[in-house]
């Protein structure tokens, strides 16, 4: 079976972005399992190769289609839209912050255009974004946009555990305003239709619970009682195999051991602070519900360490890693 093509976005080139696509493609593992096409600048790509030491060479080439995917081959297109003389690591910077947006916009379109499998993304730095007056905040803000997504769903993935978000960047006081009933019940179906594209088609996914025990049937809080276990209820009747409200305190344990194929996080720390103490390398985002399917490490440009060439690229690696596993599923 032929090795699917994952676009790979170069990231903030002034944070560790670039020097991680570096290692991760030097990688034996991950030549194995995809062929790697780099949206970035050449330029930036080759002194991060000199920095962490690879063994590799850069072949720009124009589309997916005319790469060179022999082992120790980086293709590469080569947007060419960083000033080496306006450069510098670890800084917060609008050219660059327009670079990581061109990258992921070019990512997109390749991926839309079936040239490319599926996206694994880098770093970017949101102040960098906004410096160059990138109306936007993030990543999944922009694959949304630019897939004709409104409502992307983030699914966190790391050593066969799988946890959804009700709710991310929010408040926890604000959070409490979206546990309703009606929300919990359309985000249930759109994870478990996003769990079918990726060829999870068995198993029962948790809702975590809020309050502490889940509530205690309303001696530490009213949500599980008028929000959470009515939802459930009427999602059980519905035909859907879902369980809940589980306690956060042992649901994300519970399905790291196979109970449950995924969990429904309610809040942002509820599923982040599970997972990434779980395996916080291997914790991995999954953009679900668009077009296209993109992959993401989940930690930040580490501009204090930028240019050094000691970041470590397993969660990188891992993100190719799962963009290869889950692309076949986006062809069927």
């Amino acid at each position: 079976m032929e090795k699917p093509i994952i676009a790979v976005t170069m990231g903030d080139p002034a944070g560790i972005g670039p020097e991680i696509v570096a290692k991760s493609i030097a990688d034996k593992a991950t030549y194995d399992v995809a062929r790697c096409i780099v949206i970035g600048d050449k330029k930036v790509m080759e002194k991060a190769i000199e920095i962490v030491g690879a063994d590799l060479k850069v072949n720009v080439v124009d589309s997916p289609a005319d790469g060179d995917y022999s082992y120790g081959v980086l293709n590469m297109i080569d947007l060419d839209n960083i000033d080496m003389s306006r450069f510098e690591y670890g800084k917060i910077n609008a050219m660059c912050g327009q670079a990581a947006f061109d990258y992921i916009k070019k990512s997109i379109e390749i991926t839309m255009d079936k040239q490319a499998d599926a996206v694994a993304t880098t770093p970017i730095n949101k102040e960098s974004l906004h410096a160059a007056e990138v109306d936007f905040i993030g990543h999944t803000e922009i694959f949304g946009a630019l897939t004709g997504t409104a409502d992307p769903l983030t699914m966190f993935e790391t050593n066969g555990l799988r946890v959804f978000f009700l709710t991310r960047h929010k408040s926890l006081r604000d959070m409490l305003d979206d546990i309703k009933k009606d929300r919990i019940i359309d985000y249930v179906e759109r994870c478990t239709d996003a769990l079918r594209r990726l060829g999870v088609k068995e198993g029962t996914m948790a809702v975590a619970g809020l309050n502490p025990h889940s509530g205690e049937h309303g001696l530490f809080g009213w949500e599980e009682v008028k929000e959470i276990a009515p939802a459930v209820e009427e999602l059980k009747e519905r035909g859907f195999n879902v369980a809940g409200p589980v306690p956060a305190d042992s649901v994300f344990h519970q399905a790291a051991q196979g109970r449950f194929n995924s969990v429904l996080s309610l809040y942002h720390d509820q599923g982040h602070i599970a997972t990434k103490t779980l395996d916080f390398d291997r914790t991995i985002s999954i953009t679900n519900g668009m077009p296209i399917l993109r992959t993401s490490v989940d930690h930040g440009t580490a501009f204090d360490i930028a240019g050094k060439g000691i970041a470590g690229a397993v969660s990188m690696e891992e993100a190719i890693r799962l963009a290869a596993k889950y692309a076949p599923f986006f062809k069927q």
